[in-house]
């Protein structure tokens, strides 16, 4: 078998590929494979004015105004890209904050270029896996 037959292989690319990854890559390729365990579309594969089910890490969580109400933004990440979690009208949720790991349900819509799920249905996942 010659050393580039070897190299092609499926096994030793993935290998490769681990090896030479950067952290983050690895973070991400792990949240890819959480995401689609616990039931979750990828978020870059979710087409515009559908509804979906996303589970990923909220990277961050603001209150902030929107059309003069107050609203409470989560972005959350999914390891394939990011979607906007929308409550309009709540200044805290609890249990909604950074580093937490969260399904989400709704109608996905397009916001100035954000994929975003206006008042979605959630459900806040443990932090650890089985």
């Amino acid at each position: 078998m010659s050393k580039s037959s070897v190299l092609s292989t499926p096994l030793w690319r993935r290998a490769l590929q681990r090896f030479t990854a950067s952290e983050s890559d690895l973070a991400a390729e792990e949240a890819q494979q959480e995401a689609v365990r616990q039931g979750g579309t990828p978020c870059r594969a979710i087409p515009n004015r559908t509804r979906a089910c996303v589970c990923g890490t909220l990277r961050s969580v603001t209150l902030r105004p929107r059309g003069g109400v107050q609203t409470l933004e989560a972005e959350l990440f999914d390891g394939t890209g990011s979607v906007s979690l929308v409550w309009l009208g709540r200044r805290s949720i609890a249990g909604v904050e950074p580093g937490r790991r969260v399904k989400a349900r709704g109608l996905v819509a397009d916001d100035d270029g954000q994929r975003v799920i206006f008042n979605p249905g959630y459900e806040l996942l443990c932090s650890e896996s089985p």
